[in-house]
């Protein structure tokens, strides 16, 4: 999920490299809560944390019981106390000063994004910009939360009172662990809410990165923590009774257990889930740019990004030129260490869900494993980006997600055909559509059944705009002040009550 390209700055090319792949060991603790990293009483339950790019052991996770559970809530709950009551003014500028942080600090928190998620740095410093734009502009929003003057008769009135929710759960994927820590946590607290935030057991490096920034930023002590662990400690956070909302970024099986168990205290929840995304290529298309685009909703992150349009639709004339052109720029990308300017494909994210996504059909290109020629990454966990050719609707490949570097290539002769094949799923995140035809564009958008449409370019997500899915792709919307806030009105009666007694 990408800024616009052109609005972001150049690749620091010229940068010194802190660290280097294979070189990083991590030893302090994860968690933090109440101001500072802190320990887990769980040590005999560590977990291996390996780094994608190498297959080397990173660091080794302490997963969060039901006591440090409890602290990191108690932390939020009293920080909500103090962060609730200050203006929204007073909470931009702790805000802005989060965001100056993060990037100053930008290359650093790249590096460690890509160590521990094994994606290309030039990527990871993307998603670094997009969580700071994040913070910036849910600051700004800050100062403008207001509610509704509505008057009535006899000189009565009522208003309605924009208030914070609480205390609220953040709970992150692996494929974009800082930029989701921050697009979670920045409307929550612009709202005056406060937050615990889990990240996935498989990246927890990046997350306690962003704590300790608000910390440094002024943040009330407590306002953001991070505690570690996997399926227990999500459900001890959802059961707790202190918590006020849940948001959560993942699988769609993982999606509905977070709905239930939050369902028991009435928690309100938002869901950004799974997607089996399709992107409508037609023949009068501005074919450059729809191969570019085919390239940009498939590949980035390695192909484990939830929007992707993985079943590409082109109208049958054009076929035979698209595939020939979107093959040949496959074969070109460049993959290995994700730490060098010159990789564009780094590394999936661990072993089990490497072996998962090869496990895949006959194939136009790709689709194997890739053992780098340099040998400290011959662990790692890395394989050719995949096309495949002449793919009917009924196939594996393009009825389940995936989540890899992996194009299933399908081709459609009408507008309402297409329509109906590209509806044909459970999902709903998102769709685009290339075409010179602007009428067929919005007509074809109006159409399709998803969160989020693109026409003409995919997976930009702008922060300025709300993010989610239809269908068991999710509920809510990611980044939006409306899910971390709530509505009190209040009725002022200026005259004599009125009874019937």
């Amino acid at each position: 999920m990408l800024q616009r390209l052109a609005a972001s700055r150049l690749p620091a090319a010229a940068a010194v490299r802190c660290v280097s792949s294979g070189s990083v060991d991590i030893k302090v603790p994860l968690n933090f809560w109440a101001g500072k990293r802190q320990t887990s009483l769980e040590k005999c339950n560590r977990e291996k944390v390996y780094e994608p790019a190498t297959g080397r052991v990173l660091c080794h996770l302490e997963p969060c019981g039901a006591v440090e559970v409890d602290q990191a809530v108690k932390a939020a709950k009293s920080a909500f106390g103090h962060w609730s009551k200050m203006s929204g003014m007073e909470r931009a500028r702790i805000m802005i000063e989060a965001a100056r942080i993060i990037e100053v600090r930008r290359e650093e928190i790249a590096e460690m994004e890509v160590v521990n998620n094994g994606k290309s740095i030039t990527e990871a410093r993307l998603d670094v910009d997009s969580a700071r734009l994040c913070t910036e502009y849910y600051a700004a929003l800050a100062s403008t939360l207001a509610g509704q003057h509505v008057q009535l008769p006899g000189g009565s009135f009522a208003y309605t009172r924009r208030e914070p929710l609480g205390v609220c759960v953040g709970i992150g994927a692996w494929n974009y662990p800082f930029q989701i820590a921050s697009w979670k946590s920045a409307p929550a607290l612009a709202c005056g809410n406060s937050m615990v935030f889990k990240p996935s057991p498989v990246t927890p490096v990046t997350a306690v990165m962003l704590a300790e920034i608000y910390a440094k930023a002024g943040a009330p002590e407590g306002l953001l923590n991070v505690v570690q662990g996997g399926q227990e400690t999500g459900s001890l956070l959802c059961h707790h009774p202190d918590v006020a909302k849940v948001s959560f970024t993942g699988s769609v099986s993982t999606g509905k257990k977070i709905m239930a168990m939050a369902s028991k205290g009435v928690k309100p929840v938002t869901l950004e889930l799974g997607g089996k995304s399709p992107l409508l290529i037609f023949q009068d298309s501005d074919l450059e740019n729809a191969v570019r685009g085919a390239l940009m909703a498939n590949f980035l992150s390695q192909g484990q990004v939830c929007s992707n349009g993985t079943r590409v639709f082109v109208q049958k004339d054009i076929l035979p030129e698209f595939v020939e052109e979107v093959v040949k720029r496959t074969r070109a990308i460049e993959i290995g260490d994700p730490l060098l300017e010159s990789t564009r494909m780094g590394a999936l994210v661990n072993q089990p869900h490497l072996e998962k996504v090869l496990s895949l059909s006959t194939v136009l290109c790709g689709g194997e494993a890739f053992v780098p020629s340099d040998p400290k990454l011959r662990g790692g966990y890395y394989m050719t980006p995949c096309v495949l050719g002449e793919c009917t609707d009924e196939m594996t490949c393009v009825k389940e997600e995936i989540f890899g570097p992996v194009m299933s290539v399908l081709s459609f002769e009408t507008e309402e055909e297409v329509l109906l094949r590209a509806n044909d799923t459970t999902m709903g995140l998102a769709a685009g559509v290339f075409t010179r035809d602007v009428k067929r564009a919005h007509r074809v958008v109006e159409h399709l059944k998803a969160g989020s449409c693109f026409i003409n370019n995919y997976n930009i997500t702008p922060v300025e705009v709300p993010f989610g899915g239809f269908k068991m792709s999710g509920t809510d919307r990611l980044v939006t002040v409306e899910y971390y806030s709530q509505l009190k009105t209040v009725f002022v009666e200026m005259g004599d009550v009125d009874s019937l007694f």
